[in-house]
């Protein structure tokens, strides 16, 4: 069995819920979230093997269905493999729009639970329900409300740890998943953690592991019990003391509800390394489109534009500039990374991934009314902003720059080609 399906192991599922006595920290995590939504247009689907990510020679798994994970698909994996693995697999293309509004809201519903929210992705939060316990009931209580109200408002379903810390309960999420509800008691953590892989605590990776095992530290408990000082030695000072207390269910994290982005960007890995310029060009106007998109919607303008350009043999440059204020507007965004492209001196060199990023953010309101470069104010911000409500109502692909129509098109053409669904 694989490390990562050791740590996504499900462990039994629960009867009724344990005492939740002191433990006010949930952690929700949505069951496959991108397939899950996928499924709500492809009911047909159901029960079957079904991977959502990049069908290219390069694609990479985004989400895998429960029946796919059996043969070994996860997240992450090489869309080759996972075809190997799994041939029987549906693949079907990221559609992040869907995810998106579906993610809003569910969000919804967590706030109308408690503002103090926490949210680690589009699909898993944080939620501390401690003062909305007068109102709603006990945290096992909460927990269930909002796991109906997932299914019953959106058709999907979402798996809830409850615990008193948040490495505790989001620990449980992956235990009891898929569409389970596990509460670890206050005084029952020690006896929960103690049997896990040391795999499972935060901050252990491969190499970690690797140390750890070569200690003969295979578990949680086993860990527990070496000294600290011994740790530190062996681990450094800060891991060392890290994997202690978590070790012990020690974890003073509070539920933070929002922390500022500080960077929004987006990039593309080509199937094949390209060396066409005005291909470049047009795949840096596409990541320009969803880096403004993103930074409206999520309120905020940047004054520093980089582009990321990976080459053939995986070197990778950086290059960026800020500008004179602070901006939200894909025009802007893109005729900067454009620029930074041409200066780069790998116009006719072949890369294999381009990006954009948009860093240095603050607050839109706090930003001038940006005009596109050297342009009068010719209705960019206006027009971008309609863009925005068409995407909203009719998803991202609705409405787009000429110059991506063509892409588009052929990129049709050849999925038709490919027999992709």
């Amino acid at each position: 069995m694989s490390r990562k399906q050791q740590l996504h192991r499900p462990g039994p599922q629960p009867g009724p819920p344990a005492d939740d006595t002191g433990c006010a920290i949930l952690h929700v995590d949505m069951d496959a979230f991108f397939v899950s939504v996928e499924l709500l247009e492809r009911p047909e689907l159901r029960g079957r093997p079904v991977v959502v990510g990049g069908a290219g020679p390069r694609g990479v798994v985004s989400a895998a269905s429960y029946e796919a994970r059996k043969f070994g698909v996860h997240s992450a994996m090489p869309m080759t493999r996972a075809r190997r693995l799994c041939p029987q697999a549906v693949v079907l293309p990221v559609s992040h729009g869907k995810y998106g509004r579906v993610s809003a809201a569910v969000f919804e519903i967590f706030r109308s639970i408690t503002p103090l929210v926490e949210g680690l992705s589009l699909d898993e939060a944080f939620l501390d329900v401690a003062g909305a316990r007068r109102r709603l009931g006990r945290p096992a209580a909460i927990a269930q409300l909002i796991r109906d109200q997932v299914r019953d408002q959106q058709g999907i379903t979402c798996s809830v740890g409850v615990a008193n810390t948040k490495f505790v309960a989001k620990l449980a999420s992956t235990r009891c998943k898929p569409d389970g509800l596990l509460v670890v008691p206050a005084d029952g953590v020690v006896d929960f953690l103690h049997p896990l892989p040391v795999a499972a605590l935060w901050g252990v990776g491969e190499r970690t592991e690797q140390n750890l095992t070569r200690l003969g530290l295979r578990t949680v408990g086993q860990l527990a019990q070496v000294p600290l000082t011994t740790l530190q030695r062996e681990l450094g000072n800060a891991l060392g003391g890290h994997l202690h207390e978590l070790a012990w269910g020690r974890d003073p994290r509070e539920v933070v509800p929002h922390t500022p982005d500080k960077s929004i960007g987006a990039e593309e890995t080509f199937d094949t390394d390209v060396d066409d310029p005005e291909v470049i060009r047009r795949e840096l106007l596409r990541l320009a489109e969803r880096v403004g998109a993103r930074l409206r919607e999520s309120g905020n303008a940047g004054r520093t534009v980089s582009v990321k350009l990976r080459m053939a043999d995986f070197k990778t440059i950086t290059r960026a500039r800020t500008l004179a204020e602070p901006t939200d507007l894909a025009r802007v965004i893109y005729v900067t990374a454009r620029e930074l492209y041409e200066a780069s001196g790998l116009e006719r060199v072949r890369l294999r991934l381009v990006g954009v990023r948009v860093e240095n953010l603050g607050p839109a309101g706090e930003a001038p009314r940006q005009l596109a470069f050297d342009e009068p104010d010719s209705g960019w911000r206006e027009a971008e902003r309609a863009m925005d409500q068409v995407a909203h109502r009719f998803g991202r692909g609705a409405v787009r720059p000429a110059a991506l129509v063509r892409r588009a098109a052929e990129g049709d053409a050849r999925d038709g080609r490919d027999g992709r669904q």
